[in-house]
């Protein structure tokens, strides 16, 4: 994939939950929420100081991660549904 986010953003792949529930029921698609959880795909170099310092990004492509409900902005990238948000949208690393 040809793009890299800018900045302190990151491109996250959602990371689909279970489609049973502990008790074994199935979940069906319309009733699902939408996964919190993501893998990093890529990354931008970081945030700046007022300085002109650069703040290096905590997290890197690859890492699994876990974000706010309604964080990032949807973006479609060769066909495949991926999220763009800040890095301080990140809630943790799993």
């Amino acid at each position: 994939m040809a793009f890299t986010p800018l900045h302190d953003r990151v491109l996250v792949r959602r990371i689909e939950g279970e489609e049973k529930t502990a008790g074994g029921l199935i979940i069906p698609e319309s009733a699902k929420e939408k996964p919190a959880e993501g893998e990093i795909i890529s990354a931008g170099e970081g945030a700046r100081k007022d300085s002109g310092e650069l703040i290096p990004m905590s997290v890197k492509a690859g890492d699994k991660v876990l974000f706010g409900k309604w964080s990032g902005t949807e973006v479609t990238l060769d066909g495949e549904e991926l999220l763009i948000m800040k890095e301080s949208d990140i809630l943790g690393l799993l």
